[in-house]
Parts: structure tokens; sequence; C-alpha cells
């Protein structure tokens, strides 16, 4: 049996389910808020928090909203605001994107926010995948320094797009790291590490959790069909089964 040295992301949606990530074996998470979104920028406490209590690398998402990924200047505002607090935090890197109208990445904001983040790394999201030409995208990435991408091979899985990120890993060629993400789970991760060749995957290995509350008030939702009562968190056997898989073959 072939051993790898492949890493594991874990997209984390708050401190507890980071520190789940951190003890079944991940490197780095990426902090967010509001994954059913794909994930909006987490609170300063939440960032705070997380850097007390991991000894792994912390990337907040930098992303002010859902949706698509062409911004208002308000919006950039903020985000260049939520850099220099993810600076002074001493995170040790960010993830973000911002696209032009027309889906290309938008090089000059793009720039600006990695000079704002100083010493941090900062990594690529999958707003890659709505970009119209990810060969080109993938190319102005790399020019502007950003050290890795998220990406489904602009795809709705990472599976579906396996062939594309077999050929953006070639086109990278150790220029910046592509790291496969999105419908990661225990039947497909090795199919996909070995077909696109990637050293590294994200994924948030989630488990369904059962609020503690005894009494419920079932006659209302807070805020949409949303189950109040329940809810995830990263699963850290799930978390160290995936990167069994992900580092064997038979």
């Amino acid at each position: 049996m072939e051993n790898r040295n492949v890493q594991m992301e874990v997209c984390a949606n708050s401190v507890h389910s980071a520190l789940m990530a951190q003890q079944g074996g991940a490197v780095r998470v990426e902090l967010c808020a509001s994954l059913t979104e794909g994930g909006t920028t987490p609170s300063y406490g939440e960032i705070a928090a997380a850097k007390k209590h991991l000894d792994i690398e912390v990337y907040p998402i930098i992303r002010p909203r859902g949706g698509d990924f062409l911004y208002s200047e308000l919006e950039f505002e903020i985000m260049k605001t939520d850099i220099i607090s993810c600076r002074d935090l001493k995170c040790e890197g960010v993830v973000t994107g911002i696209l032009t109208a027309n889906g290309n990445v938008d090089k000059k904001r793009c720039a600006e926010l990695i000079e704002l983040a100083g010493s941090m790394k900062v990594a690529f999201h999958r707003a890659f995948d709505m970009t119209k030409d990810m060969a080109q995208a993938l190319e102005d990435l790399i020019e502007l320094g950003f050290v890795r991408v998220l990406t489904s091979g602009g795809k709705a899985s990472a599976d579906d797009g396996s062939d594309q990120l077999k050929t953006l890993n070639t086109q990278a060629a150790s220029r910046i790291a592509i790291m496969p993400g999105a419908g990661i789970n225990l039947d497909n991760i090795r199919g996909i590490i070995q077909k696109t060749g990637a050293t590294e995957f994200h994924a948030s290995a989630r488990r369904n959790t059962v609020s503690q509350m005894q009494f419920r008030n079932t006659a209302l939702q807070m805020g949409g069909p949303a189950d109040e009562y329940s809810g995830s968190m990263t699963d850290p056997g799930l978390v160290k089964k995936l990167l069994e898989l992900a580092n064997h073959t038979k």
C-alpha cells in the first residue's frame, strides 16, 4: 500500500467545529459563518477565539455576503477592514475572491487585499469556479500571489469536475496549490485524489447535531424554513477517515 502526503483543510462553521477539525488531523481551517450561503465572514470574536484555542492554521473567509462576487465600494471597504482585523489577530491567512462584472478576476481589488494582508497568506475561494476562463483566471491568481485556490473545477462537485481539476493542476505546475472542494466524502475522496494529483483537499466533514433545548416553540422559525433545533458540526472521526482514504492507495 502506497502512502501519500495529502493534507486536509476543513471548512469550519464555528470554533467548536474548528477544534474538532484539529482533533481529526486537519492542518488548517477555513473559518466561516453561514455555510448555507457558501460561507461568509465570521465575527471578530469568533476569529479571536479560534486563534486563542487552536494550534493549526486559521484562515477566515473574507466574504461580506452570500450571492455573487461583484462587490460595491461599501462592501469592498468592509472586506479591507476585516482583513486588517485578521492581520491584527495574527491569523496565518485569509480566503477571499472578487470578480469583475464580465467574469474575470478583479486583479486591482485583489491586489489591494493582498497588500493589506501583509505577512498573511491569501487563498482564493470558489469565486474561481464562476470565472469565464479558468485557465486565464489561474494565471491571474498566480501573478497576484495567491497561495492556493479552492475549486470544484467549475462543476457542482469536485467529483464532477475532476477532469478539469487535473487540467488545472497540470497548468499550475506547483506555482499555486489546486485544492479540490465541494461534495467531497468517504465514497469519492480516494478517486478525486488519484485522478487530479492534488496534494490537499477541502471538506466540512460535518455530522448533524440536535439541540439540547428542553422547551421548544415549534409554532415558528426565526429565519425561514430552517430548524432551530438541529445543526451540524465537524466530526473528528470523519476528518481522520477522509485523511486515511486520501493518503493510501490500494
